[in-house]
Order: structure tokens, then C-alpha cells, then sequence
């Protein structure tokens, strides 16, 4: 089969990765791809959130098979919806499904629905009833912009000046746009033994009926060492999560998973693809602090290369709904991924910064973002720019390996946070 994956990340990259070791995989096609991408795949200039352009690009080219969405753009747009009424066979949530992160305002109210635990929360499209709401609720408390803000669109405001400021950025500033037009305001949620809290990602593949997660990743948002600065699209993470134990898992598979998967069919919104589960424990229980409709990013880079089983065979299962006829197999041990960054990120910086990769160990795997071929020179061209990925038996071995690869690239501005995978350890 030929397969095309919709984006140009290092999520896109690790899929990428995954697909490759198919042996169902004739070629490899990315829209629009990067630097590291091209080297594994036809990389295809076109702007995939404009979902007709893409469905004329498939109609003009029956040779591909198969087409993976992976961003949360093309998602929200209804990407998946548009090649599905052209007769393309793909993977991803259909625009209904994609609303479950699109909108955080409805994410809450489904929880709320049927009584999914999350945090206690309210939304409002008006700026004095938000700003009078925190006035009687109090600090600290969480705000988040209703709609898609690459990550970065929740605020912790641990100060009521903070979350006054906070509220003005959202909502008349519009520091994320139309994204900010609504807002979400739950209280703060602290851990048993951290604060915020100790959080967990879990990714999970869907069908709409069964429901299969993945290995646990823990991510690192924020932009410097000690979860200081700002929060950024992520700065690496790791897997497996050291607190997620038996009674973690099934508590989640029975109050979280299941109930989200059933309660998205009772509100005729079916979701096939992949299921992110952002979860905190907390004293009472583990509870849901986001939910993604799509791989995570760089948790796809930690997670994919546990993988057993040939992921093209679990894509397809999903499409047709017959997920639970597949026996989805990962390997023992750990995995580090530590993102290198350009100076500035996330709020300002430059691109154009020409990149040296020393000689890497043999088992250790780069995940592009942020890169092009300029001149016939490798360049930085994003924020987050490269993800160094290593394996190890341990989360400690896995990421001495990490960092030690880490210091073989270098490029004008490069930055990285020094403490992935130490998160949780007492």
C-alpha cells in the first residue's frame, strides 16, 4: 500500500518511523513534511487545512491508498469528513469527534454529562461575567482558551493578578486568537504528592466501540528546567509513567476510557482514530485534565517506538471497526525523547540556523519538526526543531543516551531542557 500522513512535525516523523517497518508499506507520502521526513517519504507542498485542495490532490492521485490525519487543525476542519464523501480510505476522527478537543467548552460539558471526573468548571463568552466569576472564586485557578491554541492556550494563575492579566490576554487581547472568543475556568487541581500535580499522558486507539491505550508517556511542557517559564508545545517526554500502576490503569479503564468512548456514541459523535487522554492524580482519584483527538506531540515520539505491532494493520482495524480483532503487542523498558529548541521558543525566535548533527549511536532515533534543506544545508525552521529519541531498559539509561546523542547537534540558539524523564521519582 502507499500511505500518505497529513503534516510536518516530529509527531508526523515518528508515525513516519512507524509505518516504515510495515512490510504492507510500498511507499511513503507527507504532506507537507520537513527536512528528516523527505528522507522516508514524496513530501507533497500543499496546504492540508485546506480540506478541498487535499481532496483534489487524492482524487488526482489514486495511486495512494491510504491517508493517516495527524494535525488537529485539518481534524477540526473536517479533513477526515471530506475524503471519507470522496471514497479515500483514512485514519482520524470525522469533524463531529475532532469538537471532543476543538472545543474545550464542550470536552466539559460532556464530562460533566456523564460524570467523567474532571475538574469543577464554568465557561463563559463574556468577559465581565468571566472576570466576576474569578472575583468570587478565588486564586489559583486554571484558564483555557476554548479552542485550538498549539498547546499553549491555558493559563495557571496561581495570583488573582495573574488571572486577572490572564483573562484580559484570553479574551481581549486575543493572545490565541479566535481560540479565545470562549473561555474555561476550572479550579486548580493538585496532586498527592506534587503541585499541580503529577500528570500522565495516555494515548489510546478507538473504533468507537473498543478501546485499546497505548504505553504511558509523562510530558514536559514547560519551557525550562524545574517546570519553570512559559508552557510550550512540549520539551520532551518519556515513557513508561513510574506512578501508573495496575490500580491507576484499571481505574481510568473504568471511570475514564470506557465512559468517554460510550458517552461520545450516546451523543451520535463516534471516535475513530487516536484517543489522547491528558490525566492528573489527584487525592481523589485520577481525573481528566484534557482530552486531544489525535496523537500527542512529542508523546507520539516516546510511545511508537515501543510498538510491536505493524500499525498500519491497527489503522486499518480502526477504519473498518474491528480493532478488537487486533492483538496490539509493546516492548519492555523505556524511552527518552528530548526536544531541541530555537532560543526564544515559544514566544520569539529565529530561523535559518544551520544544524550539525554529529555521529549518532546507531540505536538512536531523530524525530524532525522544525527543519528544511536551504541551499543544500540542513536549517532550523520552527521552534521545536529536533526530538533525540533513545530506548534503554530503564527511564535512566534511556536518557543518559538521550542527552549524551543531544550534545552531537548543534546549531546557533539551541536550547533543551536538562531534567526529561526525571519527573515523579519520589
Amino acid at each position: 500500500m502507499n500511505v500518505l500522513v497529513i503534516g510536518n512535525g516530529g509527531r508526523e516523523h515518528a508515525v513516519l518511523q512507524a509505518l516504515k517497518k510495515s512490510p504492507r508499506v510500498e511507499k511513503l507520502y507527507a504532506m507537507k513534511g520537513n527536512a528528516g521526513i523527505a528522507e522516508i517519504a514524496e513530501c507533497i507542498d500543499l496546504d492540508y487545512c485546506n480540506v478541498t485542495a487535499v481532496g483534489d490532490y487524492l482524487d488526482a492521485h489514486p495511486e495512494i491508498d491510504y491517508t493517516v490525519v495527524t494535525p488537529d487543525d485539518p481534524l477540526a476542519l473536517g479533513l477526515v469528513d471530506e475524503l471519507e464523501k470522496r471514497g479515500h480510505r483514512c485514519f482520524g476522527p470525522n469533524k463531529r469527534a475532532a469538537l471532543i478537543e476543538s472545543s474545550k467548552a464542550f470536552s466539559k460539558s460532556l464530562m460533566k454529562k456523564y460524570g467523567i471526573p474532571t475538574a469543577k468548571s464554568e465557561t463563559f463568552s463574556s468577559y465581565e461575567e468571566a472576570l466576576a466569576y474569578i472575583g468570587k472564586e478565588g486564586a489559583p485557578i486554571v484558564l483555557k482558551a476554548d479552542g485550538l491554541a498549539l498547546g499553549k492556550g491555558v493559563l495557571l494563575c496561581k495570583t488573582m493578578e495573574e488571572a486577572r492579566e490572564g483573562l484580559k490576554e484570553i479574551m481581549l487581547d486575543k493572545k490565541f486568537g479566535q481560540a479565545g472568543n470562549k473561555v474555561v475556568i476550572e479550579e486548580y487541581m493538585t496532586g498527592k504528592q506534587f503541585d499541580p500535580g503529577e500528570e500522565v499522558s495516555v494515548l489510546t486507539f478507538t473504533d468507537g466501540k473498543t478501546i485499546v491505550p497505548m504505553v504511558t508517556s509523562c510530558d514536559h511542557k514547560r519551557a525550562f528546567d524545574g517546570d519553570k517559564g512559559l508552557n510550550t508545545g512540549g520539551m520532551g517526554t518519556f515513557t513508561p509513567c513510574p506512578f501508573y500502576g495496575k490500580e491507576e490503569e484499571e481505574e481510568v479503564r473504568e471511570k475514564i476510557l470506557l465512559p468517554t468512548v460510550e458517552a461520545m456514541r450516546k451523543e451520535e459523535r463516534p471516535f475513530k482514530g487516536v484517543l489522547y487522554f491528558g490525566l492528573m492524580r489527584t487525592p481523589t482519584g485520577m481525573k481528566v485534565v484534557e482530552y486531544n483527538a489525535r496523537f500527542g506531540d512529542p508523546e507520539t515520539q516516546v510511545v511508537l517506538p515501543m510498538l510491536k505491532t505493524d500499525l498500519l494493520d491497527i489503522f486499518e482495524a480502526v477504519t473498518d471497526e474491528r480493532l478488537s480483532d487486533v492483538k496490539i503487542e509493546w516492548e519492555e523498558g523505556a524511552c527518552v525523547c528530548v526536544v531541541l529548541a530555537s532560543g526564544g521558543y515559544p514566544v520569539k525566535y529565529e530561523k535559518g540556523k544551520e544544524i550539525a548533527i554529529g555521529d549518532l549511536d546507531e540505536d538512536v532515533v531523530l524525530c524532525h519538526a522544525g527543519t528544511k534543506w536551504k541551499d543544500g544545508k540542513l536549517v532550523t525552521d520552527g521552534g521545536r526543531v529536533l526530538g533525540v529519541c533513545a530506548k534503554g531498559k530503564t527511564v535512566e539509561e534511556a536518557r543518559q543516551k538521550a542527552y549524551k546523542n543531544a550534545e552531537k547537534i548543534t546549531f546557533e540558539g539551541k536550547h533543551m531542557r536538562t531534567d526529561i524523564g526525571i519527573k515523579y521519582r519520589g
